[in-house]
């Protein structure tokens, strides 16, 4: 496979389903990243939630502060400049963000570690926009894992009851532009995801690169109708590094392209929090051995990678 990274039309899922599964898993075990065309996810949908974003990020500071949420971690609301840090990062990472999570019913026997969404009175269609595009991501993110189950022998519903009530959060971000004279090549450092899958829609600038095999930064700008999904680490865990979890950045682009804000919206899918992630055994083999002999739940494990990366 060449230094490029596949862009696969998940209609055919639907179609030509053993030949979609094994493309798919073939570049997940190459990759740890894949774009994901033909989603159905309405462009209204996607431009809608990114406007209702940026109007809120343009507003004044003091605005977004009332939705911080201190000693919170940054689960719900808004998280301000200068602190999620990559792990074993030396600078913090140049964004803020909000975090838009999971409505269950507050009887719930999650909703002790699932708190209640925030949403900006400021901004009235926040609500409609974010969690309609939450929801369509979840639905959208519920299909790949199907089909990543059929690729290492599980039923195709194996994620379906692991994820139902998973801790997954929606994350719109907003990198401002960069007016110092000189321009770090870094906006958001070398890492991967916590989660099971990301999902990525609508970047509005180029600057998202992947670490391949070789070790070469790859550049991955998808087209406009594109969905980039990513294996994150609870995947990586559960499947034994059958599915990497690779190691991504963002940086700045170059000349003045630099001083031109930024958003991103990832979806980050989290199985239900107690969910216990062992290794799979149809993952473990002679050449391949377990290397997670301790399993541990998905609670445990996002609390202590949000230790790391400086959110508690």
């Amino acid at each position: 496979m060449s230094a490029h990274i596949p862009t696969l039309d998940i209609r055919r899922y639907d179609t030509d389903r053993a030949a979609f599964v094994a493309e798919l898993g073939a570049a997940y075990r190459e990759w740890g990243f894949v774009g994901i065309r033909g989603h159905g996810i309405a462009q209204s949908l996607i431009d809608g939630a990114y406007e209702a974003f940026r109007r809120f990020f343009a507003l004044p500071a003091e605005v977004k502060m009332k939705y911080h949420v201190k000693g919170g971690g940054g689960a719900r609301g808004y998280t301000p400049f200068g602190v999620e840090t990559a792990k074993d990062s030396r600078y913090p990472d140049l964004k803020e963000f909000w975090h838009v999570g999971r409505e269950i019913p507050r009887d719930s026997q999650y909703a002790d570690v699932m708190a209640p969404n925030l949403w900006p009175a400021e901004v009235p269609d926040f609500r409609e926009y974010g969690y309609g595009l939450y929801e369509a991501l979840d639905a959208l993110g519920s299909r790949v894992l199907r089909a990543l189950a059929l690729h290492i022998d599980l039923p195709e519903t194996y994620f379906d009851d692991k994820t139902n009530f998973g801790n997954s959060i929606l994350r719109p971000i907003h990198y401002p532009p960069i007016t110092a004279p000189d321009i770090p090549n870094v906006r958001a450092g070398a890492h991967e995801d916590i989660n099971l899958i990301t999902l990525l829609v609508g970047a509005s600038a180029q600057g998202l690169e992947v670490r391949s095999h070789a070790g070469e930064w790859v550049p991955f700008t998808a087209d406009a109708d594109t969905i980039v999904v990513n294996i994150g680490d609870m995947l990586q865990r559960l499947t034994n590094h059958l599915y990497p979890s690779t190691t991504h950045r963002v940086t700045n682009p170059p000349g003045e392209n630099a001083r031109k804000p930024r958003y991103s919206v990832p979806f980050f899918l989290h199985p239900n929090p107690d969910f216990l992630i062992d290794v799979l055994p149809s993952c473990v083999d002679a050449a391949n051995p377990s290397r997670y002999p301790q399993p541990i739940t998905a609670h445990e494990y996002l609390q202590e990678r949000l230790r790391e990366i400086k959110l508690i």
